[in-house]
């Protein structure tokens, strides 16, 4: 009677069998049919576009209009500044351009803030990728360490006064080549070059050491090629930051024949106050150099800040910090 009752009952195992069987045949059917995806209607992109067009009209009202008032004031009279200070000129001229650029010597001090913003620019570049690239790949000993102690310095004050006392003690202080040098190892940049680096793959190290590549010629020709984003955006920054630098200037720099354009400008405030249509046109012909350079650069820009963003937040890992000799971990182990 016991082994009739125990034919008689279903097994465990063959009903778990058809309920996989058929799981699996909807998952197979499931995956099999295509996934509609529902075009936006109209009411969804007309609310779309009225998103960026107030984004727009805010970034307008914020940024372009204080320029558009400011180079509306340059093409104006001073009488007719007077008369009319917030409406459009009544009578264009480009005298102001013409009396700023003699009054503020700008065609001298344009040759010099080329050569205070293009030399030390260029400098920190280099110097800075040859800084990145052993800490990004892990070829020193604590490598995090480094990298933590020289982020770390990037947010400690510029130290205005020890400067000015190093300046007169290495007599670097009022001329060109000692403006040069205080400049030129700021460092900028460092952080981002490291992510950058990231990205690089290491085969490529590799593959120029077994080429018998030199480090000098590697970085120059391999890994400075492929950072050409990276370097762009930091060299527009870079750039500007010293084409606008007004305080070290005045600090550092009280020969008038070594004055950059931002100090020329300055001296406006002085000896023209009042007369603003004089200052506008002069701030036109200072930002000009930097406007030229946005337009001429700007896909770069973008495409380095994208770069360096992807990697910027890791750290040095271990794969890294092991060393250029170190094999790649496996998925499976």
């Amino acid at each position: 009677m016991s082994s009739t009752t125990t034919g008689t009952q279903p097994g465990p195992s063959l009903g778990g069998g058809e309920h996989r069987s058929s799981a699996s045949a909807v998952t197979d059917r499931a995956r099999a049919e295509p996934v509609v995806r529902r075009r936006p209607t109209v009411a969804q992109r007309l609310r779309g576009l009225r998103t960026n067009v107030v984004c727009l009209l805010i970034s307008v009202v914020l940024f372009a209009l204080p320029l558009l008032y400011l180079l509306l004031q340059a093409f104006k009279s001073y009488p007719d500044f007077l008369q009319h200070p917030t409406g459009l000129p009544h009578g264009w001229t480009f005298q102001n351009f013409t009396d700023a650029w003699q009054q503020g010597n700008f065609g001298h001090e344009m040759i010099n803030s080329l050569v205070y913003a293009i030399i030390p620019d260029a400098i920190t570049l280099v110097l800075g990728v040859f800084l990145a690239f052993p800490i990004s790949r892990g070829y020193f000993k604590h490598s995090n360490a480094l990298y933590t102690f020289f982020i770390f310095s990037g947010f400690l004050p510029g130290g205005l006064i020890p400067l000015f006392i190093e300046a007169r003690s290495l007599h670097l202080y009022d001329s060109m080549p000692g403006y040069l040098v205080l400049t030129s190892l700021s460092g900028a940049g460092f952080f981002f070059f490291v992510g950058y680096i990231k990205g690089i793959p290491r085969e490529i190290d590799e593959a120029a050491v077994l080429d018998g590549c030199g480090y000098i010629r590697f970085i120059f020709t391999i890994i400075i090629p492929q950072m050409k984003p990276a370097l762009a955006t930091f060299g527009i920054f870079g750039f500007v930051y010293s084409w606008n630098n007004l305080i070290l200037p005045l600090v550092m720099l009280t020969n008038d024949a070594l004055w950059p354009v931002t100090r020329g400008l300055y001296s406006f405030f002085g000896e023209h106050t009042s007369n603003w249509p004089l200052v506008a046109a002069g701030t036109f012909i200072v930002a000009a150099p930097i406007l030229l350079l946005f337009i001429l650069l700007q896909r770069y820009l973008v495409q380095g800040v994208a770069g360096g963003a992807s990697f910027g937040t890791q750290g040095i890992g271990p794969q890294d910090a092991a060393g250029p000799g170190a094999e790649p971990s496996r998925a499976g182990e």
